[in-house]
């Protein structure tokens, strides 16, 4: 016999838990089968646990319709989690590609991402963080109606100015877990943590901890930390807008126009 119930939390897809008759307990994700996307999910989850510098969940079968996972149980918050966690985000960075980008396509929340580079951008970032993320994400916004003309204007600015903007932060390409906020990790009950929905590909660590911080961020900590295992370029925090406003124009894109204001203010700030 099986015991199901659900689990709050995700607003793409359905999820429960399932304890099976010999009390094994499973976490099953669910009612994506049109896109491919929990394939693709799994995947990601695979190319991070290859890493060892995080825990993530065990993938133990994955259809076109369903996604099973191991069940974690979650822990409580510790003293020195978030310091923990930055010195192992950092050591998950340095696992790195030859190429910017990832074999396949995946996506970032519900929304496609483009991952497979071509020509210039598999080694230049600045040309694929611009044609794979931003203009992937206006183009898209222009097709959902809700590209403003004042986006719209600044986007074309931007092209000319995005390799001045980036510059100083070249770096081989490194793993990252490409949505990363408070809601895409948990604490395992051994007070470890663990990380949840990727949206995975190689490309610089600043954009991963800047998305970290889009919604508040996380424990001054956990910055402090990683920087101390791994130093930032200088400027990274200044470079921080122009990685948010890829998540910021994706919900836009998402869940409409009240994100507008907030992607027009990133942008323009470059211009």
């Amino acid at each position: 016999m099986q015991r199901r119930s659900g689990i709050g939390g995700g607003c793409i897809a359905q999820t429960e838990k399932i304890v099976l008759a010999s009390g094994r307990e499973l976490f099953v994700k669910s009612g994506m089968s049109s896109t491919n996307a929990l394939k693709k999910e799994a995947n990601g989850l695979h190319e991070l646990a290859k890493t060892g510098a995080l825990r993530v969940p065990q993938v133990l079968k994955v259809e076109t319709d369903f996604l099973v996972l191991e069940f974690i149980k979650t822990g409580r918050l510790r003293p020195n989690f978030f310091e923990n966690f930055g010195r192992q985000f950092a050591a998950l960075h340095r696992h790195s590609s030859h190429d910017f980008g990832f074999y396949e396509d995946n996506f970032i929340g519900a929304t496609p991402q483009r991952n497979l580079a071509t020509g210039d951008e598999t080694s230049n970032w600045p040309l694929f963080y611009f044609n794979k993320r931003l203009a992937f994400q206006i183009t898209l916004a222009e097709k959902n109606g809700v590209l403003s003309a004042k986006l719209r204007r600044g986007f074309g600015m931007l092209e000319s100015r995005i390799e001045a903007i980036l510059a100083g932060s070249e770096e081989t390409p490194g793993l990252l877990h490409g949505d990363l906020w408070s809601g895409n990790f948990m604490i395992a009950e051994n007070g470890e943590p663990v990380l949840i929905d990727p949206a995975v590909y190689y490309g610089h660590r600043e954009a991963d901890l800047a998305m970290t911080k889009l919604f508040g961020g996380f424990k001054p900590r956990f910055y402090d930390a990683y920087n101390e295992a791994w130093p930032l370029p200088p400027g990274w925090r200044e470079r921080c807008d122009i990685y948010k406003l890829y998540h910021v124009l994706n919900h836009l894109n998402l869940f409409g126009t009240g994100y507008l204001a907030q992607a027009e203010k990133l942008m323009w700030g470059y211009l």
